[in-house]
């Protein structure tokens, strides 16, 4: 599996400018474009031809699964609607993060997958798809990556990113226990919210400790205890290649180092033209090299 995501890591990286850029930009506009087309048009034609239908689908009409991610604003309503254009916004900006860091062509996998996900258990449970647990995907993987950043919550108050998400993943498992209390455990339709979370444990895997504590996400492997003690005469028992122990100082005449005769005194001679170690027996009677 490490081997597959290496691969697909390098392929996103040599494809990087490819597919669709601004995509999040494109969904929010083709939202605001439909939802304005369903307020001038009463009978809702619009919003018919484009929402998440299992019944029309599986008569051919196979657009709608894809196209029920242009129909957020319309599923929305009164107060709902504000908190849902606010939430566009801020999921065109999650776009625009994760395409600049990503890339376009692993942005856009990862917006495709799910899609194909959310159609794939909307057709299985029976549910209708909406758009609103796949963009939260989005939020997930921006937390993922930038965990430590900070965002103001209603435009006031500050909360850092991966707190968020475990308040996102709270209401995710609540709603599972919803689904469960309310449909029972053989409907499986307590595994619709967990779709999205599926699609983001696919591109982050080993990722997701990012939103752990700091105490929780680096530990480091424990060592066997031993009871060794530093070697100060480390050196004695080296041998080079050539058989040569290490030595700081070593005669030019007669070869001896200071690491053999360890209280043999060593002097540099100033006449010779170079830098030339003696011994204190040959510093006084050697030829001069020039």
């Amino acid at each position: 599996m490490n081997e597959f995501r290496k691969r697909f890591e390098r392929f996103c990286l040599r494809n990087r400018d490819k597919g669709l850029p601004n995509l999040m930009l494109v969904i929010a506009i083709g939202n605001v474009i439909v939802y304005f087309l369903s307020m001038i048009d009463p009978s809702n034609v619009v919003y018919s031809w484009l929402c998440f239908s299992r019944s029309a689908i599986l008569r051919g009409q196979i657009w709608r699964l894809f196209t029920y991610i242009f129909t957020y604003l319309c599923d929305s309503a009164g107060m709902y609607l504000f908190l849902a254009v606010v939430a566009m916004f801020c999921y065109y900006q999650f776009g625009r993060i994760l395409e600049q860091y990503w890339g376009t062509l692993r942005f856009n996998l990862y917006y495709l997958t799910g899609i194909v996900l959310t159609d794939i258990a909307a057709l299985l449970l029976g549910y209708p798809a909406t758009a609103g647990a796949m963009n939260l995907s989005l939020f997930l993987a921006v937390a993922t990556i930038a965990p430590e950043a900070t965002v103001r919550l209603m435009f006031i108050l500050p909360l850092k990113m991966k707190w968020l998400a475990w308040v996102y993943l709270g209401f995710a498992a609540w709603d599972v226990i919803t689904y469960l209390l309310r449909f029972g455990f053989l409907t499986f339709f307590w595994l619709y919210p967990l779709v999205p979370l599926l699609n983001y444990f696919l591109f982050f895997g080993g990722d997701v400790k990012n939103l752990l504590p700091a105490s929780m996400r680096y530990r480091r492997p424990k060592q066997p205890k031993t009871h060794a003690r530093p070697n100060p005469n480390w050196a004695s028992g080296y041998h080079s290649k050539s058989g040569e122990k290490p030595y700081r100082h070593k005669c030019t005449v007669c070869g001896r180092t200071d690491t053999d005769y360890p209280n043999l005194e060593f002097r540099y001679c100033s006449k010779c033209n170079g830098y030339y170690c003696y011994c204190i027996d040959h510093i006084n009677n050697h030829a001069h090299i020039q």
